[in-house]
């Protein structure tokens, strides 16, 4: 794994301020009991390492958010996993659906994206894996049917799908599919820990990977309306071989021109931007813009992706998780020149000891600034028996967003939930008991998932927007939504996947700090068009449906 022997920075000085948020693990009471499997305890091969997605969801339309747990699988003969589907109860309790639900499906899956693709109103569910992918496209009563093949959209052969994205990015209304291979991988081919010069890390055999593994190619599919994708990988720019290693992706207009584009973090290799050109076509730009490598211009063990402005300039902002003995990126978007890293003026090189995955910006303690939730767990079991600092189990990070470019470490002060240990991997946000606070789900490798819920004492008021689009796709993937409030104003990207491999709550959550309304709500729908919705309450779910705007 790529990395720069990146030591921890001196902690600055703290603010002084009391941080109000506490998160206790209720996944156990909440009925969230299933381990989410990933290889075997002794690992042979990269991708019993790599853990697997997890979303939350509104799969039957009842305005509380469910659970998705993609499940991976083992090599050994013991019992195989399918996914997991939780229904939300309403009383902070989860119901095992499963079965019912036809998702209980075996497959050594790995990450999820969640969006309504045929826009029929009920949201679907994609799923990459070694092997092949599923479609499982929700039929509206509680059942989803795994349509992947027919909607040519399964893969033509084993692929090591990893992260992937909804994106219309010819922006007709339909809902195009972003692919990304990780790498080639056959363990008939793959030499077993230690047998390759490669395969040691600090003097113990380990897994062999990613470095010295046949890269692979990133996929391209355009919704052509009737339930099928065609593979436009080729003609699109997106199937040019790069390269690289690719996992986490986000697919937003990163560069102001209202068309999206793609971003992909790799690991052990440079990331990727591809831009889109408006035409069908997209060009590699990610060395150009500052979003390829280090700012010393090295490659990184990149691993997962969150989208937001942070420091309120109105424009997207990017940070980036990596493998340990390096620092996250947080890449401040500067418009028309590109981005430039940020991570360590903002406070962010304190922990390079750990292995982190999903990152997450969310306004925990609605005070109008987001935060940032870092999952980690490292890769090697071995690395306890070793000599270094580093450990398998680790906590959770959280950084408090100070209000001025800077992020304020809170972890060991945010609850039992934060400092708990577990090699953790996937992580989503959401307010899965609608009390107005954002809530965390997490994956722990062979282990049932925590499920955060976040005890917020400061009376900070928030607002949430819920988008229907109508001449642009259903579920509003790729809308930008702006709240104006005493003159300040924030910004929120709807995506269908972000951190590593997840779902966070399709719903724009704002924090308001004092002010008890928003003086205007403006979203830039995924076709173009702009509406704004004025002197709007605070505390409440607001339901956007394009075109009913007041003109």
């Amino acid at each position: 794994m790529a990395s720069r022997g990146a030591a921890a920075l001196p902690a600055p000085t703290a603010s002084g301020r009391f941080f109000p948020v506490s998160f206790t693990d209720v996944a156990a009471a909440a009925g969230l009991r299933s381990p989410q499997i990933a290889g075997g305890e002794s690992r042979k091969f990269i991708l019993e390492a790599m853990g697997s997605g997890v979303a939350f969801l509104d799969y039957d339309n009842d305005g509380w958010l469910d659970v998705f747990l993609v499940n991976g699988s083992r090599f050994d003969a013991a019992p195989k996993p399918g996914h997991h589907l939780y229904k939300n109860n309403r009383d902070g309790t989860f119901t095992d659906v499963s079965v019912k639900a036809g998702l209980a499906k075996v497959a050594w899956g790995q990450s999820v994206a969640a969006a309504d693709f045929d826009n029929d109103g009920h949201i679907d569910l994609f799923v990459t894996a070694w092997g092949r992918n599923a479609l499982f496209r929700n039929q509206g009563d509680g059942t989803f049917l795994d349509v992947a093949p027919k909607a040519g959209v399964a893969g033509d052969r084993t692929r090591w799908g990893s992260g992937a994205s909804f994106i219309d990015y010819d922006r007709d209304g339909l809902l195009d599919l972003f692919v990304a291979n990780y790498l080639v991988f056959d363990p008939a081919r793959t030499p077993l820990p230690g047998k390759d010069p490669a395969c040691n890390w600090l003097g113990a055999p380990v897994f062999c990977g990613p470095r010295g593994l046949p890269f692979a190619t990133n996929l391209l599919y355009r919704n052509n309306g009737d339930g099928t994708f065609s593979d436009v990988s080729a003609a699109s720019g997106i199937g040019a071989s790069q390269k690289t290693y690719a996992l986490g992706v986000l697919a937003a207009d990163l560069d102001g021109d209202n068309w999206p584009d793609l971003y992909v973090a790799s690991d052990s290799s440079r990331s990727l931007f591809y831009h889109n050109n408006a035409n069908g076509t997209f060009t590699e730009r990610a060395t150009y813009i500052g979003l390829a490598y280090d700012e010393n211009g090295m490659e990184q063990a990149g691993m997962g992706l969150a989208l937001a402005d942070y420091d309120g300039d109105g424009r997207l902002d990017i940070a980036k998780t990596n493998f340990a003995d390096d620092y996250p990126n947080l890449y401040r978007n500067l418009g028309k020149v590109g981005f430039t890293d940020r991570a360590l003026f903002a406070g962010l090189g304190l922990h390079p000891q750990y292995v982190l995955w999903s990152a997450i910006f969310a306004d925990f303690d609605n005070d109008g600034w987001p935060d940032l939730f870092l999952s980690a767990g490292h890769i090697f079991n071995e690395v306890d028996r070793l000599p270094t600092p580093q450990k398998f189990r680790n906590p959770r990070l959280l950084y408090w967003n100070l209000g001025d470019g800077k992020f304020e470490d809170v972890s060991t002060r945010a609850g039992p939930g934060m400092q708990a240990r577990h090699s953790s991997r996937a992580a989503a946000a959401g307010d899965f008991d609608n009390d107005g606070r954002v809530d965390l789900l997490i994956m722990n490798m062979n282990q049932p998932p925590s499920l955060l819920k976040n005890a917020n004492t400061a009376p900070h008021h928030w607002f949430d927007a819920r988008l229907t689009g109508t001449a642009s796709n259903r579920s509003a993937i790729g809308a930008k939504v702006r709240v104006e409030s005493a003159g300040r104003w924030q910004t929120v990207f709807i995506l269908s996947q972000s951190g590593y491999y997840s779902v966070n709550d399709p719903r724009a959550h704002f924090g308001l700090g004092a002010v008890a309304k928003v003086d205007r709500l403006e979203i830039t729908w995924p076709n173009g068009n702009v509406e704004t919705w004025r002197n709007l309450e605070a505390d409440r779910v607001f339901l956007a449906t394009e075109g009913t705007a007041p003109k």
